[in-house]
């Protein structure tokens, strides 16, 4: 029966998140994750797109190490999402782990050639690389 209502738990959670309902919205994620991981019967896409929104919330609450986790996560349960990269690629720019931060960015250049912010982010963590190299740390 739980499962019937992922659509409906996922949409919701779509439409808190869109108006800026962090926490409802990171709650029916959380349940959409839940229920999926329980019943096995989530399209891969939902559930890495449940992930990476609930990792985005994390990230305007600064809890950077939980969001990079539901990054990680949707990567792994949909490798061509190019998203998933690009944001967990910001939070290893913002760190200083440049990196991590260049290889996430190419990757989600190497899913998606267009990606113009995966592009101008690869330049500037390249660009911030070799400026900290050239002061010696």
């Amino acid at each position: 029966m739980e499962e019937d209502n992922n659509p409906q738990i996922l949409e919701y959670a779509h439409s808190e998140f869109k108006i800026q309902h962090f926490k409802r919205a990171e709650e029916m994620y959380s349940k959409f994750i839940s229920s999926c991981l329980q019943s096995r019967e989530c399209e891969a896409s939902d559930l890495a797109i449940a992930y990476n929104n609930r990792g985005q919330i994390k990230y305007l609450r600064v809890d950077f190490h939980e969001a990079v986790e539901d990054y990680t996560s949707a990567i792994q349960t949909d490798s061509r999402f190019e998203i998933a990269f690009y944001n967990r690629g910001l939070i290893h720019y913002r760190l200083g782990f440049f990196d991590h931060a260049k290889s996430d960015f190419q990757q989600a250049l190497k899913l998606n050639p267009d990606f113009e912010d995966a592009k101008v982010s690869l330049q500037q963590t390249l660009l911030d690389q070799q400026h900290k190299i050239n002061r010696g740390y």
